[in-house]
C-alpha cells in the first residue's frame, strides 16, 4: 500500500487555494482547512475528493481515508491527534459537508 507521501503528488495541485471551509447540511461552518504547514496536504485531499464527489459525502470519506493511508490507523489508534482525518471517520451513510474554497 502506497504511503500518503506518494500519494499526495498524485492530487490536483492546489497553488490557487488559500483554504477550504465545510459546512453542514444546515449550512453552518463546521471546518476551516488552511494551505500552510501540517494541513497543506489535507486541503489538496479534501479538494481532491470535493472535485470527484462534489460534496464530502460517505463515499468521499471511505476515499479520503484510503488516501490518508498509513495517517488513518494513526487516527484511529489515537483520536483527536489527526482532527481531519476524524471528520472522515465520523460522515455517516446519510451525511455530506459541502466545500467553499478560499481562493489565492
Amino acid at each position: 500500500m502506497p504511503a500518503f507521501a506518494d500519494i499526495l503528488p498524485t492530487l490536483p495541485a492546489i497553488d490557487h487555494i488559500t483554504a477550504l471551509t465545510l459546512h453542514n447540511a444546515a449550512g453552518e461552518q463546521v471546518a476551516l482547512i488552511e494551505t500552510k504547514p501540517g494541513s497543506s496536504g489535507s486541503v489538496r485531499l479534501y479538494h481532491a475528493l470535493w472535485l470527484q464527489h462534489g460534496c464530502i459525502n460517505h463515499a468521499a470519506a471511505q476515499q479520503g481515508l484510503a488516501l490518508y493511508a498509513e495517517h488513518t490507523a494513526d487516527a484511529l489508534a489515537f483520536p483527536g491527534k489527526h482532527p481531519n482525518i476524524d471528520r472522515l471517520l465520523a460522515i455517516g451513510p446519510n451525511d455530506a459537508l459541502s466545500v467553499q474554497l478560499v481562493l489565492a
